[in-house]
């Protein structure tokens, strides 16, 4: 059994000794693409996908088999990626996030967030004021009158009371603690990396500490909490849907994956989205509208720009893909046809990830649309990365609807 493996993000297929279980566990879980080698009995192919990180797979009365996707961007630019999508008009995933020399992206996220973690903290735990209701033996803030004479029928004692307590157990210190733990669990956190978690685990140990499957608290940005973003912006990352657990069948899943065309997407439409800004044009993500007449056909295009009327002026998809020798995908063209039909537009971009060509155009026989097809290289300088995305929104802004 091969208990360590390491695949790159679609790369070729590997060939491993794996127990029938864990490689159908795997496959069960759409981490990689699993399947048994024909020619070698006891042997799994196995195949990264477009998700990376890292998952462990508990053996019951054996050694976990532990799976590590390597990104094919250098982490730095995926970082860069992901901070952007996050905060585009911040500045801390510009330097100020170390990813150190890590070439998986776990080991440099847990980095990165107990960095960050550790810079909030040193001034002190953040404080400030929370909402509480609870049942209490003395009056305190006011009495909640309805709960009372719900709960108790009239009687004096206990209270039901709600008032504001000056606390640190606050939404951004929970979050930060949820954050710590989670990493705490991973697999293939290094070992200093995960001693110095624990020490800011021990800084946080009076905070309340996460519930399984309880949601986390909201925040809003301020002056008072400034120096915490940088960290709950990173926590954002490890909490909000990119962790893996599975139990399928008698085997459990616990890990880090991370969707790269999700990643993408998010790029792509937030620079454009920013790309706009000051245009006066509205960029709208995810934008829900219907092919057909009756409404019963939903599209939901990744990017749609519209005008002041709120008529839409452009359409833009992006596609986590490379081109391929034969040319792009006939299905993209056929989708992004779909979308410019609906939305009355007369052309349409897609945007992918890297290609032969930075830039390609079809017009469409009898239908008077134009679908451009453009390719970022993403492995360039974020300035290189932004300019290109600038060049873009202007071909999109100086279309024929101007």
């Amino acid at each position: 059994m091969t208990p360590d493996i390491g695949l790159v993000e679609h790369g070729p297929a590997v060939s491993l000794a794996l127990p029938e279980a864990v490689g159908r566990a795997l496959s069960a879980a759409r981490i990689v693409e699993a399947s048994p080698d024909p020619h070698t009995p006891g042997y799994w192919q196995l195949r990264a996908g477009n998700k990376v990180g890292a998952v462990a797979v508990d053996v019951p009365g054996g050694t976990p088999v532990t799976v590590r996707i390597t990104p094919k961007l250098p982490v730095s630019r995926l970082f860069f990626l992901l901070g952007y999508s996050l905060d585009p008009r911040g500045s801390w995933w510009d330097g100020q996030v170390e990813v150190a020399e890590h070439r998986d992206l776990l080991p440099a996220l847990a980095h990165a967030v107990e960095r960050q973690v550790d810079r909030a903290l040193r001034p002190g735990l953040l404080q400030g004021y929370r909402a509480t209701e609870e049942t209490s033996p003395v009056v305190r803030g006011r009495i909640r009158e309805a709960e009372q004479i719900r709960r108790h029928f009239g009687a004096t004692l206990p209270v039901e009371v709600a008032y504001d307590e000056f606390t640190t157990d606050v939404a951004e210190n929970r979050i930060l603690r949820a954050a710590v733990e989670r990493l705490l669990h991973l697999p293939g956190v290094p070992r200093e990396v995960r001693r110095r978690l624990r020490h800011q685990r021990g800084r946080l140990i009076d905070i309340t500490p996460p519930v399984r499957g309880q949601l986390l608290p909201s925040w809003q940005p301020s002056r008072l909490n400034a120096r915490y973003h940088c960290a709950l912006n990173l926590a954002r990352v490890v909490l909000n849907g990119a962790s893996a657990e599975h139990a399928p069948g008698e085997l459990r899943i616990d890990g880090f994956l991370f969707n790269m065309n999700k990643l993408f997407e998010d790029f792509v439409t937030v620079a454009l989205r920013e790309a706009f800004r000051d245009t006066g044009l509205t960029g709208r993500l995810q934008d829900a509208h219907h092919l057909d007449e009756a409404a019963r056909i939903r599209m939901k295009p990744d990017f749609v720009l519209s005008g002041p009327d709120d008529v839409p002026l452009a359409v833009a998809d992006a596609k986590y893909k490379a081109e391929k020798r034969d040319g792009y995908p006939d299905a993209d063209l056929y989708q992004m046809l779909a979308y410019c039909t609906g939305l009355r537009l007369p052309e349409g971009h897609l945007v992918y990830a890297k290609g032969n060509a930075p830039h390609a155009e079809h017009r469409v026989k009898h239908a008077g649309i134009v679908i451009h097809q453009h390719a970022l290289n993403l492995d360039q300088t974020p300035n290189g990365l932004l300019t290109d995305i600038s060049t873009i929104a202007q071909l999109m802004h100086a279309g024929p609807h101007v």
